[in-house]
């Protein structure tokens, strides 16, 4: 797996399409796990857990990365339902707010408990819980999160 400087990651992200898996957590309550974004894309936002796959990283191994990162454990591909591919586009990007950013996103649905308090904070400052028909009426709840549940 490589992992890329901060140059290099900035003229692919002005150049072409990252590719990425979304974390689709849900409670036994079918309420969706949310985090409150504090970095771009999607800052501000409340949105899914997830992110990008490396160059050269199998999708079992990002899985299991992204999952340890993002929940605080590590949670093999095969539990998980696989919901489809979705394209998300924004405006701004990690390191810039004029330069765009294109994600092909691979969504995964987990059914999983999990205490928000234990869960990282470096991309979300805050976790909830949310229900499907809460989260589709809220301004702050991401777009791209709201395809997840419509």
């Amino acid at each position: 797996m490589a992992f890329l400087s901060e140059s290099t990651y900035q003229t692919i992200i002005g150049a072409t399409p990252l590719v990425s898996i979304d974390l689709i957590v849900k409670n036994a309550k079918g309420e969706v796990l949310l985090g409150y974004r504090t970095n771009r894309p999607a800052q501000g936002y409340w949105f899914v857990p997830g992110g990008r796959v490396q160059k050269n990283e199998k999708l079992d191994k990002a899985f299991l990365r992204l999952t340890e990162a993002e929940l605080g454990i590590a949670i093999e591909r095969s539990a998980a339902n696989f919901m489809g591919v979705f394209e998300h586009l924004y405006e701004d990007s990690a390191f810039d707010e004029s330069v765009s950013t294109h994600y092909v996103v691979l969504g995964y649905e987990l059914n999983l408990d999990i205490a928000l308090d234990a869960l990282p904070k470096e991309q979300h400052n805050q976790y909830a819980w949310m229900a499907s028909d809460e989260l589709l009426k809220r301004d702050d709840v991401h777009v791209h999160t709201k395809w997840y549940v419509e």
